[in-house]
């Protein structure tokens, strides 16, 4: 056999799951173990085909609205949040529900609430029809909240009053655009209101720093994630503005295009939020099956969050 081609693999960390993204998993196995099979899932509970399927298998039922559950099934609502008519519907049908939304999510719901309270109409970065976007926008009536998705949006949109407004954003976006979108607000309103602390999540941010940091030592990036995750594709994206000829997103180790790798003496890897370890060390173990690996890693946090589950699930049945 031929030796083995040398290659470094920089691993990026922080990567993979995310504190929102375990509290969520959690959720749908303690109320598995707690109610019995078959629990419903309204939504994918995390952007992961691995993880959904394996949840499946226990007992999940995934469903895209509330209308295709039974009234007599628990029911729980995924990670990115849920407009408010969703739980006053389950409350109408007298179902038992449990809300897996993740708590940096219901603190933009909770943000936008308060503006809307103090008379201010809202604008909300984020990407058209992604259910985390969907469900904070359904936090208030019709037309309060103005979506834009990028800097030219900011010139199409028509407020109430230009001088009472405030912006809210997706907690999964580029840090990098984000940062355009609200500049380009702020140039055209200068009284718009934004939030205490940015609505992007620290996992997010975190991801996105690491791939940075990598960048520049790497011929290749690859981000292990579900083509529906916004912070797995945002990861593909961040990679190619700081540099990386070549960044692809992959859901599995299979997926590894090797011809697009060929000459590549260093690959980064790196995984979305909801990308479980198991998928990051199918890679790895890929890439040793090829080449003499090297395997380097490139740490820039250390992410200590954790975020509890809803009390229901810590009481027995």
């Amino acid at each position: 056999m031929p030796d083995k081609s040398p290659l470094t693999l920089y691993l990026a960390a922080p990567r993979g799951f995310c504190a929102g993204v375990d509290r969520a998993i959690k959720i749908v196995e303690m109320a598995i173990q707690k109610w019995g099979a078959p629990v419903y899932v309204r939504h994918e509970i995390v952007h992961n085909k691995f993880v959904v399927d394996r949840l499946r298998e226990q007992g999940a039922v995934f469903v895209e609205e509330l209308d295709e559950c039974p009234d007599d099934r628990p029911v729980i609502f995924s990670a990115h949040g849920v407009p408010k008519s969703v739980p006053a519907a389950a409350e109408a049908r007298q179902m038992i529900y449990v809300d897996a939304t993740c708590p940096l999510v219901s603190k933009v719901h909770i943000e936008a609430e308060r503006h809307f309270e103090n008379g201010l109409q809202m604008v909300m970065i984020g990407h058209e029809g992604h259910p985390e976007t969907v469900g904070t926008m359904g936090q208030l009536p019709e037309g309060e909240v103005l979506l834009v998705e990028t800097v030219e949006d900011v010139a199409g949109i028509t407020p109430r009053d230009p001088k009472r407004l405030a912006f809210i954003t997706q907690t999964t976006l580029s840090v990098d655009d984000t940062a355009a979108i609200v500049a380009a607000l702020q140039a055209r309103f200068p009284a718009i209101i934004g939030p205490h602390k940015e609505d992007i999540c620290y996992a997010t941010t975190n991801r996105q720093a690491a791939v940075k940091e990598i960048a520049g030592r790497i011929d290749a990036l690859l981000v292990i994630g579900a083509p529906n995750s916004s912070n797995s594709r945002r990861l593909v994206e961040v990679g190619r503005a700081a540099g990386c000829g070549y960044a692809q997103l992959i859901q599995r180790a299979d997926e590894i295009d090797w011809r697009a790798l060929d000459g590549a003496r260093a690959v980064g890897l790196t995984a979305g939020a909801s990308a479980p370890e198991v998928l990051i060390n199918e890679v790895i173990d890929a890439f040793a099956a090829r080449y003499d690996l090297t395997r380097e890693l490139v740490e820039t946090a250390v992410e200590r969050v954790e975020f509890k589950v809803p009390r229901v699930l810590r009481t027995p049945a």
